[in-house]
This record gives structure tokens, C-alpha cells and sequence, in this order.
């Protein structure tokens, strides 16, 4: 696939062609970039990805520009001008990135040794999924202008908004769309088990078209309730449904820019010991999945990675994975298999999920996994040296049966053994404890004075941990990018438990932004919804058909 026609660094956008996109499981292909940032879940259960990944065969020539116009190459490559012209593109990411605080959007920060930290909280909610979300939300008002021009009334296209959050995703997707035209937003997050000032932000948006719903139940029920509506059909009838989370593509898009930029970030800053070409690694918390997978995008358009660390919590289904080849929603290996309390004493839930000090990671099944199974088994199938369109079938079907066992057994595997080595070719992981998660950001304060939040320590001590094997196994060391997902202050219970000690910390002027101040004195707006799809259906039904009334 051509990238275009590059001048000073900059793609003109004027020669990419059409990208098209097709479904995880083999339901549908051939749609445009609107369609499926618009649709967001595939009408057969999958998620959406590109046909063919583009190879950014000039991505050298990107080394010293903006995170704007380097975003602008990127999604160029994925978004042609007969979808959004060039200058829209530039102007819906330069108002995107408007809204973030550091100068440098994504900045790069020496942490010790070899581990550098990309610091993703500069956004408007503090939060990683700014860096999305904000796109996310213009691209949704952008879209919906155009669609809506001279029309009145009923025949406005108006898109209801369906998310589920751990925390972060619901106050950044709220940020993004908040106000906006022709959208309802309806976030679902899992009662009491977010920070509280992950609830706040959320919950202190009085805007009409955002809803907040609190689940009975864990974060995967939310998730579960959110994919229960796209596939209703007695809500699609009615409405027309939109997702937020990393299901929705676009998400997963806009983040593969930040590799980039960190990449080249640290080319800058280090131009006598990093060349480009040279090989980084990137440690990355993981909950869904969306962030890494991001990396893996910006890897096989050609970013130079050694490998890529999955860091987890005692919710370690992704961990579990690498290292023995099943996918299963519960272990039925080691101490945590026997009920009652993890092998590090944290409680697990009748439901699985253990509450951990990193609640945005408490996650049972990561929904973007499947991206990348497709991929490993499309991969797989190649091998048999058919033609594309068959192994694309071939991958289709085999993730629908994964999938499938997994809703109804619990799990699958394990798989073949070429796809597990497949996948470790790319990826490694690591399990950090709870305890872990409190030692790492107490040892980095005392050592450099940084403080980290529980998911960003998870994230460091597994590229702790990768650099000894490094070390140990006498190969050159590589630098490691470790991602800084949110700021420690919306974790104020586990920043404070960790450093609570130490001689001069006080957390309110070591760490609280004066954007968080005052947020518990604010008026909330949030409904309590029984963790019952069809509950949340009706109500959905209901509100929109307010706002419609409203609106007239």
C-alpha cells in the first residue's frame, strides 16, 4: 500500500488510496473508515481491523516533527482524502491535541539506567485515553455534521454513545464528547470498584447528553452489557449505536502515534547512543489490551521493537496466555486456582476479578486480544500457501470457535503451538503483584523523587524485570519505554499506602493537581442500573428519547 507523497517529512495525503476494513470473525469486510469508526462493533460480534497494515516506508523522514504532524502521517496512511480531506484531518487533530497541557503532547522522561518513561496524562482527564478520546470525539462530530447537513428533526442522524470503563475510558470519552451535537453518551462503570476521582470526573459532567450508570458488578459485566446492545436488535431498530472504548478502532489508531513519538523522542534526546534503526522495547500496563496492541500496529508499519512487555496485575489472563498457550477467563493452575485469596493474598471475587491497587486493570477478558489472534491466526493459515482471501477466512473462523469456547467454556487452548511462538516473537509478559506494585513506586521515589501511579509501577517493574533477563543473558541492552498511563493523583489510596513513610512526602503538594481540587464539592449526576442488559436497554431508550424531545 502507497503512503504518499512525503515533502519535508509531511505526507501530502494526496495519493493514499482507500483503506478498507474488515470483522475479526469473518462477518463483515469491506467497509470505510466511517463505517466503522460509526458502527464501532461488527454486526457478527467482531471487532474491526485494517485489510492490509501499511508499511510507513519513509517513517525515517518523521524523526523531528510535531506529535501533530506526525499524527497527521500516520492516520494518513490508514484515512484517504475522499474520506477526510487533508486539511480537515490536519485541523481535527491540531483541535485534538489543543486541549493537553504539556507542550510536547506524549513527552519522554529519563526514569534510571536504561527505563524511560512516556508520559501519556497530559490530557484533559489525566488520563492515557485522552490521547484517543479526544480525536475520537471530533471525529464523531465531524462525521456527524457532515451527515446532518440540511437536515431537520427525526432525520438527524443522532448517535447514542454505549461505553463500559474501569475508570479511565469513562471521564476522557465524556471529556471528548460532552456537548456535542447529535451524541448521546451513556458510560457504564462497575459500582464502587472505580477511584473516587475517577467517579467525579466522570459523575461532576452535568451535560445533557452524558449519562453516567453505575453496574452492580465488575468492569466485564459492563463490557459484557455494552456488546449485549450492539448485537440487540430491538435497540438498532431505534437507534443508532456508537462505541468508545478500544473496541472502536479509531481508539487503537490514535494511539500507535505515541510510539512513534517516543521513539523519535528518544532519538533526540540521546542522538550519541540511539540511532534511528536501532532496536527499543516498550513496557506496557494491560487491561483490554488497546494500548500494546497500538504498539503492535506501529511495529508492523515498521517501527523498530525488540519486544514488547505485557505488564498485568493478579488479573492475569494475558499473562497466563504466554505462558501456557490458553486463554482462560479463570486459572485452573497454581495458588490462585483454588478460590478464596490469590497467591499474594488478594481477594478474588465470587465473579474472578481480584480488586487490586490497580482497579483500571481488573479485567477478566481483554476484548482487543482478538485483534491480534486474528492476526496470529491469519499468519497461521498462510503458511498453508493458499491464496489471501482464504487465509482471511481461515482467520475468521478460527476466532469466532476461540471466541466461542471462550463465552461458553470459559476459555480456549491451548492454541497451536505455532501461534503461541508467534506470539512470543513479539511479546513477553510479566505478573506484578500488588505488593510489587507498592515496592516500585516507593524504590522509584527514593531513588529519583518520581511518582508513579499503580498502573505506571506495574509497567516499570515488568521492564525491571526484562532488563536483568537482558543483562542475564549477555545480549546488548536496549533501551526500554515503559508507559505512564495516568497521573498518580487520580490514585490517591495506593499512592499514599505506598509512600505514607517517607520522610517529607505529603501528598497533596507532592502530588494533587489543582484541577482536582474541589471536584468532591461539585453536584454528581449518576443512576444506579442492576447489572441486566435488558435494564440498561430500556433505560437507554428512554433517555435518548428525552434528549430527542428536547432537542426539537
Amino acid at each position: 500500500m502507497s503512503n504518499g507523497v512525503v515533502t519535508n517529512g509531511v505526507s501530502s495525503h494526496a495519493q493514499t488510496p482507500s483503506q478498507r476494513y474488515l470483522s475479526t470473525r469473518g462477518g463483515d469486510s469491506g467497509l470505510s473508515f466511517e463505517e466503522v469508526v460509526l458502527k464501532g462493533l461488527a454486526s457478527d460480534g467482531g471487532l474491526y481491523i485494517p485489510e492490509a497494515i501499511p508499511e510507513a516506508t519513509q517513517w525515517q523522514s518523521w524523526k523531528d516533527l510535531s506529535f501533530v504532524d506526525l499524527a497527521f502521517n500516520v492516520l494518513s496512511l490508514y484515512i484517504s482524502p475522499s474520506e477526510i480531506p487533508a486539511e480537515d484531518l490536519k485541523d481535527l487533530i491540531r483541535r485534538s491535541y489543543a486541549t493537553f497541557r504539556a507542550e510536547d503532547i506524549t513527552p519522554l522522561v529519563h526514569l534510571q539506567d536504561s527505563i524511560h518513561l512516556l508520559e501519556l496524562f497530559h490530557g484533559p482527564t489525566f488520563a492515557f485515553k485522552d490521547v484517543a478520546l479526544q480525536f475520537l470525539g471530533n471525529l464523531f462530530e465531524y462525521f456527524l455534521v457532515r451527515r446532518n447537513e440540511g437536515k431537520t428533526g427525526r432525520d438527524r442522524y443522532h448517535l447514542t454513545v454505549v461505553g463500559a470503563t474501569s475508570g479511565d475510558t469513562g471521564s476522557a470519552a465524556i471529556y471528548g464528547l460532552r456537548g456535542k451535537k447529535d451524541v448521546s453518551v451513556f458510560m457504564l462503570h462497575p459500582k464502587g470498584r472505580v477511584s473516587p476521582i475517577q467517579e467525579l470526573q466522570m459523575t461532576t459532567v452535568l451535560d445533557p447528553n452524558v449519562h453516567n450508570l453505575a453496574v452492580t458488578g465488575n468492569f466485564d459485566n459492563c463490557q459484557d452489557i455494552v456488546k449485549a446492545l450492539f448485537a440487540d436488535p430491538d435497540i438498532n431498530s431505534t437507534l443508532k449505536l456508537g462505541a468508545v472504548n478500544s473496541i472502536n478502532w479509531a481508539r487503537i489508531l490514535a494511539q500507535t502515534v505515541y510510539y512513534f513519538y517516543s521513539y523519535f523522542s528518544l532519538a533526540r534526546q540521546q542522538p550519541e547512543s540511539f540511532k534511528i534503526g536501532d532496536k527499543v522495547r516498550f513496557s506496557v500496563p494491560s487491561g483490554n489490551f488497546g494500548d500494546i496492541l497500538a504498539g503492535y500496529f506501529a511495529h508492523r508499519m515498521g517501527l523498530p521493537v525488540d519486544k514488547f512487555v505485557i505488564a498485568t496485575n493478579e488479573n492475569d489472563i494475558l499473562d497466563r496466555f504466554w505462558k501456557t498457550g490458553k486463554y482462560e477467563k479463570k486459572p485452573t493452575y497454581g495458588p490462585s486456582a483454588e478460590g478464596g485469596l490469590a497467591a499474594d493474598g488478594v481477594k478474588a471475587h465470587e465473579d474472578g476479578v481480584k480488586e487490586t491497587l490497580s482497579p483500571a486493570m481488573d479485567i477478566l477478558v481483554s476484548s482487543n486480544f482478538e485483534r491480534l489472534l486474528w492476526f496470529l491466526a491469519y499468519e497461521f493459515a498462510s503458511s498453508a500457501g493458499m491464496d489471501d482471501e482464504w487465509n482471511k477466512k481461515q482467520a475468521g473462523q478460527e476466532v469466532s470457535a476461540w471466541l466461542s469456547d471462550l463465552k461458553t467454556k470459559g476459555g480456549f487452548g491451548p492454541v497451536y503451538q505455532d501461534v503461541l511462538e508467534a506470539a512470543r516473537r513479539t511479546f513477553e509478559s510479566e505478573r506484578v503483584s500488588d505488593q510489587e506494585t507498592l515496592d516500585t513506586i516507593q524504590s522509584l521515589y527514593k531513588e529519583v523523587g518520581y511518582v508513579l501511579d499503580p498502573h505506571t509501577a506495574v509497567g516499570v517493574e515488568a521492564a525491571r524485570r526484562s532488563v536483568r533477563r537482558v543483562v542475564e543473558s549477555g545480549m546488548p541492552m536496549v533501551p526500554h519505554i515503559s508507559l505512564s498511563t495516568a497521573h498518580p493523583a487520580k490514585f490517591a489510596g495506593a499512592v499514599t499506602l505506598a509512600l505514607k513513610d517517607e520522610e517529607g512526602f505529603e501528598f497533596n503538594s507532592k502530588v494533587l493537581p489543582p484541577e482536582f481540587v474541589g471536584l468532591d464539592q461539585k453536584e454528581k449526576r449518576v443512576k444506579d442500573v442492576p447489572n441486566e442488559w435488558q435494564a440498561v436497554r430500556d433505560l437507554v431508550k428512554a433517555e435518548v428519547e428525552e434528549e430527542l424531545k428536547g432537542a426539537r
